[in-house]
C-alpha cells in the first residue's frame, strides 16, 4: 500500500509500504494576519525517525503545536494509531501517547527524577502518592534508556543531558507511540549526543515513532529515516534520507541552491583603528590582552569552552568588571565600567542569549527596535511619539528583510533569525559604530544564517567594526578578515583567515603557541 503519493501542491513522496502510525492530511492553521500552515500533509512510521526540516518561520513548530494538542488545527484531520482523532489539550494526546520534548526543558528543578517523571500523575494508594511505586517505575523507564540516574535525585543537579534523559523517561511512563524532539542536540555535547543517539535507536527498535527536528543537517545521518522539508507553512518534500543529500535538503529548505555557504565580501577593512584593548585582564576569567579591530573590519574570536571569548567581550561592553587594562575608541582613551557607558560610546554587544539579554520578549517588534534609544522616539516630557517609533521599526524591517506581519507584534513569536535581525536593528538605531556578534547563527537554519552574514557584510562595508565569537570555524573561516585565538583567558594566535585553516586554529585554540 502506498501511503503518500503524488499530490497536486507538491512533488511526488516517496512512499513506505508500511502502515503509519500517525497521519496528518491537509493541516491548515491561522494566525491573525498569517497563515502559519497550508495544507500539510504528513505521516510517521512506528519505529522510524522522520526528520522535519524548515527555515526558521517555515513552519514546523506550528505544526509539532498541532500533533501535541498545544493547537487546534482549522482545517485537515489527524489520523493516529488508524483512527482520526482530535486531541483538545497536551494532556490529552499525552493520554494518547504522543510526548513532545521541547528544546528549552520543562522540568521542575526542585522536585526528584521521580516526582518529574510522574508530575501530576503520581500513583495513589488509600488517597496516599504511592512514592516506592512511583520511584520503582521511574526506574523501569529508565532501565529501558540504559542510563544511571538515580531517581530520588533532584533534577537540578543533573547535566543538561541527563535532564533531557527525564524527559525521555517521562515520554516512555506515558507508554508514548510518538515522541518529538525538538533541536535535541543543541545543548549536547558530542559525547552526549551519541548517547542521545543511542536512545532514540533503541526507542526505535521498541516501535516509538519520532519526529526529529534540528538545524543541525550533518548529524542527522546517524539516526534519521526520513527527511520532509517545509517551507512558508507548506510541505515541500519528502524523501528517504539514504537517498538524498545536505544540499538538496538545503535547496528545499530556502527554494534556490546555496553553493556559497558564506556571502562574498562586499568591502575591506581599513588601516583606521576603532578600538584598541591593551593589557585587558580579570581575575579568573582572561589576562594580558591586546589587540585592535579596524574601521570596516570583521575580527573573529576563535577557541574552545572556558577561552574567556564572551568574558572579554562583555568586560569591554562593561557588563563585567576588570582588574588590569584600558581601552581605545578611534584615537582616545575611553572609560567604560557599566554598558550604558558603552552604549553611549557606540559599542554594542549581542549576546549569545539574545531571548534572555537581547530581547524584550513580550513586548512589540517596535519597541526592542527602539529600546536602546529612547530619547530618539520620546518628547521633551518623557512620552514615546509612536509615529517615530513606527517609522524607526519600519525602517529596519525593510532594510533588515524581518518577516512579521506588523510592528506591535510580540517579539516572542518571532522567528529566531528575525528575532537576531531586531537586535541588530536596536543596536543601528543607536548608530554604533562597534558590534560584538556571540554565536549570532546558533540556533538558526542555514537560510537565516546566510541572511545574517550578508549583514555582516553590509555593515562592515559601511565602516562598522565587527567581531565575530563563534564556535563555529568554518563560520570564522568564511567571514573573517583576522582571526584571534584564545585558549584559557590568553590570546594565543593573531590569524590571517584567508591564510589558515581549521586545522591550525585547533592548534592555537588547544594551547600551543608555536
Amino acid at each position: 500500500m502506498n501511503v503518500l503519493s503524488s499530490r497536486p501542491d507538491g512533488p511526488a513522496v516517496e512512499p513506505f509500504t508500511r502502515l503509519p502510525c500517525l497521519h496528518l492530511e491537509g493541516i491548515v492553521k491561522r494566525f491573525p494576519g498569517v497563515l502559519a500552515l497550508k495544507g500539510v500533509t504528513l505521516d510517521l512510521q512506528a519505529g522510524e525517525v522522520h526528520a522535519i526540516c524548515g527555515e526558521n518561520g517555515a513552519g514546523k513548530s506550528t505544526l509539532m503545536k498541532v500533533i501535541s494538542g498545544q493547537l487546534s488545527p482549522d482545517e485537515g484531520s489527524i489520523t493516529y494509531l488508524g483512527e482520526k482523532r482530535t486531541f483538545k489539550s497536551v494532556n490529552d494526546a499525552e493520554r494518547m501517547g504522543i510526548a513532545i520534548i521541547h528544546q528549552e526543558l520543562n522540568l521542575v528543578p526542585h522536585l526528584s527524577v521521580a516526582e518529574n517523571v510522574y508530575l501530576a500523575r503520581e500513583p495513589v494508594r488509600l488517597g496516599f502518592i504511592n512514592r516506592r511505586k512511583m520511584i520503582a517505575d521511574t526506574q523501569d523507564c529508565l532501565n529501558r534508556l540504559a542510563v544511571n540516574i538515580d531517581p530520588t535525585t533532584l533534577v537540578n543537579t543533573l547535566s543538561v543531558a541527563q535532564q533531557q534523559m527525564v524527559e525521555i523517561a517521562k515520554a516512555l511512563s506515558l507508554n508514548a507511540k510518538v515522541l518529538i524532539l525538538d533541536e535535541p542536540t543543541s545543548s549536547l555535547t558530542e559525547t552526549e549526543t551519541a548517547q542521545l543517539f543511542r536512545i532514540v535507536k533503541e526507542l526505535k527498535v521498541q516501535g516509538v515513532g519520532m519526529l526529529y527536528i534540528s538545524h543541525r543537517l550533518d548529524e542527522m545521518q546517524h539516526i534519521v529515516d526520513r527527511v520532509t522539508v517545509m517551507r512558508d507553512g507548506g510541505h515541500v518534500s519528502t524523501r528517504r534520507f539514504s537517498e538524498t543529500s545536505v544540499n538538496q535538503i538545503v535547496a528545499d529548505m530556502v527554494g534556490r541552491s546555496l553553493d556559497e555557504k558564506f556571502p562574498p565580501r562586499t568591502g575591506k577593512p581599513t588601516q583606521e583603528v576603532l578600538l584598541k584593548v591593551k593589557n585587558f585582564g580579570r581575575k579568573g576569567a582572561f589576562q594580558s590582552i591586546d589587540f585592535d579591530l579596524r574601521k570596516g573590519e570583521i575580527l573573529g574570536f576563535a577557541g574552545l569552552m572556558g577561552a574567556g571569548r564572551t568574558e572579554i567581550a562583555r568586560a569591554i561592553f562593561g557588563a563585567d568588571a576588570i582588574d588590569t587594562g584600558s581601552l581605545e575608541l578611534q584615537g582616545q582613551t575611553v572609560s567604560i565600567s557599566t554598558p550604558q557607558d558603552a552604549i553611549r560610546h557606540g559599542v554594542a554587544y549581542l549576546s549569545e542569549d539574545r531571548k534572555s539579554d537581547g530581547l524584550a520578549l513580550k513586548m512589540s517588534l517596535a519597541s526592542n527596535i527602539t529600546l536602546a534609544n529612547m530619547d530618539a522616539v520620546c518628547n521633551a516630557f518623557g512620552f514615546i511619539k509612536f509615529k517615530e517609533e513606527e517609522a524607526a521599526a519600519h525602517k529596519y524591517i525593510k532594510s533588515l528583510g524581518i518577516r512579521t506581519p506588523s510592528t506591535r507584534q510580540a517579539t516572542r513569536l518571532l522567528s529566531g533569525g528575525n528575532q537576531q535581525k531586531v537586535v541588530i536593528g536596536k543596536w543601528l538605531f543607536r548608530d554604533s559604530k562597534i558590534l560584538f556578534f556571540d554565536e549570532p547563527t546558533r540556533g538558526i537554519d542555514v537560510g537565516a544564517k546566510y541572511a545574517i552574514y550578508e549583514l555582516m557584510d553590509t555593515l562592515a562595508a559601511q565602516g562598522i567594526g565587527v567581531v565575530l565569537i563563534s564556535s563555529e570555524l568554518p563560520e570564522l573561516l568564511g567571514m573573517s578578515d583576522r582571526i584571534l585565538v584564545f585558549h584559557e583567558g590568553r590570546l594565543t594566535a593573531e590569524l590571517q583567515a584567508r591564510h589558515t585553516s581549521q586545522e591550525e586554529i585547533m592548534h592555537f585554540a588547544s594551547g600551543y603557541t608555536q
